[in-house]
């Protein structure tokens, strides 16, 4: 997810003003394998697969980008910038070519993407495009006012569910079939409006915030009831500015305006467990389980809320973050990534939770730029050419299998995609994405909504 980083002076890092003069915009890949940053003078795509390097495998020119997003692993990359925030530019950025650019009817806000779709969301409308050949799917008009451009994509391709606000007054999701074209569901989520939102890997769950802060709840998709409620904070209304699942499901981070980052562990308390070993907690918890049935609905509520599993305390104050939960060397990590120009990677204890301890510190820029030149010389292979039936997502080192050479029947023109054309096999496996970049992704030329 991408989010504008506003500019603020650092308090620990001697290059911060320069960092924060540069830094416009972030967002993590759908795997959280990569972070791209937008500046004044580009886009830069990092490599977030180990504690003690960040390499910089890609930057590009262009002018005040404050849209860039990734697909997974690949060389597609999307960057709206400010000089022309109505034109949507997609990139082969290892082949350094453009693939296409679209024009809409007003500023861009927000891009999604999965393996299916590519969603583009201005502020009363919403655009859908297949991502194969960026045919225009389907058009959502007269969308509830949405100034931030908020809304989530769902990871899993197999289903492609799409969020947003179905209200500018209240807190209402609609959910979306971005596959089939229909409406699932709404889905009435808080009494002020949305904040942030966000899918789990599989697409069956969905987590949203509103503009308080102080209650985050997820909810199954698609139905749409309520699975947790968790409390943020009681003193003060935030202002969360991501929320984000971990890749197993089980867990759920947010951060915010404030100094604190939030792990939720999301847990179904078994009754059996508690009537095998009868705890003075256990018992307490039943009784008070109990009287919740006679208060009202406001106090019965906050008995089922759970505080936060894990928590970190960040050194910085007002600052925008955006927050990740990531596996990387096979521990689980919490990344935030902060407009001071600097990614912080931070251990979770996954049994325990607690207090994170923060183990790296990168920063994202360098006044002397050495940093990105150091970089490429010392991995050549993350900017060089590769062959054509390799995956690009050796890149960020991992497991890749050549494409098949099987392939499938195209979708017919409903599903977006003209008859005749095919789409590789793999594009539909589980696990990593391999996609083809030299192939999958040609010049369609320029064209406009």
């Amino acid at each position: 997810m991408a989010a504008p980083m506003e500019s603020q002076e650092s308090q620990d890092a001697p290059d911060g003003a320069d960092a924060q003069r540069a830094f416009i915009c972030a967002s993590f890949n759908q795997d959280t394998t990569s972070l791209s940053v937008g500046t004044k003078t580009g886009y830069r795509l990092f490599s977030v697969t180990a504690v003690d390097k960040l390499d910089c495998i890609h930057e590009g020119e262009c002018q005040d980008v404050y849209i860039v997003e990734r697909l997974f692993s690949s060389s597609l990359v999307v960057v709206v910038s400010l000089s022309m925030p109505r034109r949507m530019n997609v990139y082969h950025f290892k082949k350094g070519t453009e693939i296409c650019n679209y024009s809409y009817s007003n500023n861009i806000l927000s891009v999604r993407l999965n393996r299916q779709r590519l969603v583009v969301c201005l502020e009363e409308s919403v655009y859908i495009h297949n991502i194969k050949d960026m045919k225009l799917l389907k058009t959502l008009l007269n969308t509830p006012s949405n100034p931030t451009g908020l809304c989530a994509l769902s990871v899993n391709h197999s289903n492609s569910y799409l969020a947003y606000p179905g209200s500018a007054t209240i807190g209402e999701i609609t959910v979306y079939d971005a596959n089939n074209l229909s409406t699932l569901t709404l889905i009435q989520a808080h009494d002020s409006p949305l904040a942030a939102l966000t899918f789990n890997g599989s697409g069956t769950k969905l987590a949203s915030a509103s503009e308080r802060g102080t209650v985050i709840r997820v909810f199954s998709i698609p139905e749409g009831t309520r699975l947790f409620e968790f409390r943020r904070g009681m003193k003060r209304y935030v202002s969360i500015s991501s929320l984000s699942f971990s890749a197993d499901g089980q867990f759920l981070c947010a951060s915010s305006n404030t100094e604190t980052v939030h792990i939720f562990k999301l847990e179904q308390h078994s009754p059996s467990l508690d009537e095998e070993s009868p705890t003075w907690s256990a018992y307490m918890g039943k009784m008070f389980t109990a009287a919740s049935t006679y208060l009202p609905s406001q106090v019965s509520d906050m008995m089922h809320q759970d505080r936060a599993f894990a928590m970190v305390r960040l050194n910085m104050v007002g600052l925008k973050t955006i927050s990740a939960l990531a596996t990387i060397q096979k521990l689980p990590r919490l990344l935030v990534a902060s407009s001071d120009g600097c990614l912080y990677i931070y251990n979770v204890d996954p049994q325990d939770g607690g207090e994170c301890v923060q183990i790296q510190k990168h920063r994202l820029f360098d006044s002397s730029e050495k940093q990105v030149e150091q970089n490429s010389a010392a991995n050549p292979e993350d900017v060089s050419p590769q062959p054509a039936s390799q995956s690009y997502a050796a890149t960020v080192a991992l497991p890749s299998t050549p494409p098949s050479s099987t392939t499938l029947t195209g979708y017919s023109e409903d599903g977006g995609v003209e008859k005749g054309d095919v789409i590789p096999e793999h594009e539909f496996a589980e696990g990593p994405v391999c996609l083809d970049d030299e192939n999958e992704f040609p010049p369609f030329g320029n064209q406009s909504n």
